[in-house]
């Protein structure tokens, strides 16, 4: 029998990864890597923003996601620094004010490691409350997004002219990207957070057909990447977060290795060709 801590780390987990999933796909699309590892090093910060003001870890997080992705938006008018300049600049600079502000802080015994590579198997009703309620609104702000969204991310200035807002998609895109990494961040850590946002997303790139596939394809690698990761270092008491990454590692590995007679089988079936008839 499992313990009722061990149900609550699976349940969050694959919360975190039906979310990371399609959100993930567009980050690849649009070469946007680096914004997911950016938002978790400026995490550090929002957590020591909950600690001063007393709030939930959590509400400190989004709210320090969303004022870098402001920030973000307001530096990126300025057109005499690149885009992943300012990304290096803002994730060093609040994972560095997040380190300072919390040796200030007297009395606070604080797990350094958990917030860098997770504790999944702290998660608690509160946190599944967090996840389940994340992964509900954002994605259906994806679901209502996705055209538009998928619009801008193909052919921006094309998708302007079809009168697309832009700027307001990407804001709402940044937005849904800072809050899933708040809510992933007990799951992997400061560290590993761009890697179930960007692995999952990769492996089912080479395997999908239609962007919607490639969508479930990226959250069923999660799902599994959490799974396997999880019952992996419950076998092998490896810690849980960076063996979830591993898993998706693998998984992805994999995925090189099927993808070609994959698409030649798929080439065949559309030509009508039998594959025995060879």
């Amino acid at each position: 029998m499992l313990d009722d801590f061990f149900w609550r780390a699976l349940l969050g987990g694959i919360g975190v990864a039906l979310l990371a999933g399609p959100l993930g796909c567009f980050v690849v699309w649009r070469r946007m890597a680096y914004l997911g590892d950016s938002l978790a090093h400026g995490a550090l910060l929002g957590v020591a923003l909950g600690l001063v003001l007393g709030i939930d870890l959590t509400i400190g997080i989004v709210a320090s996601s969303v004022a870098l992705v402001a920030i973000l938006l307001l530096l990126q008018r300025q057109r005499r620094l690149a885009g992943d300049t300012l990304l290096v600049i803002l994730a060093h600079g609040a994972l560095s004010l997040g380190l300072v502000a919390v040796s200030f802080m007297e009395g606070q015994r604080i797990d350094l490691m958990a917030f860098l590579f997770g504790d999944i198997l702290a998660v608690s009703r509160l946190d599944l409350i967090w996840i389940y309620s994340g992964v509900i609104v954002i994605l259906c702000v994806i679901v209502l997004l996705w055209r538009p969204l998928l619009a801008v991310t193909v052919h921006e200035e094309l998708a302007r002219a079809e009168g697309v807002r832009v700027t307001l998609v990407s804001i709402i895109f940044m937005l849904l990207v800072a809050v899933t990494v708040a809510l992933a961040m007990k799951i992997v850590g400061i560290l590993l957070i761009a890697s179930l946002l960007i692995i999952p997303a990769a492996s089912a790139r080479r395997l999908a057909r239609t962007p919607e596939q490639m969508a479930i394809l990226a959250s069923l690698a999660g799902v599994l990447s959490v799974v396997g990761g999880l019952f992996g270092s419950l076998e092998w008491d490896t810690p849980s977060g960076p063996s979830i990454v591993v898993v998706a590692l693998v998984i992805f590995l994999l995925g090189l290795v099927v993808a070609g007679p994959v698409a030649l089988l798929g080439r065949r079936l559309r030509s009508g060709i039998s594959p025995r008839t060879n």
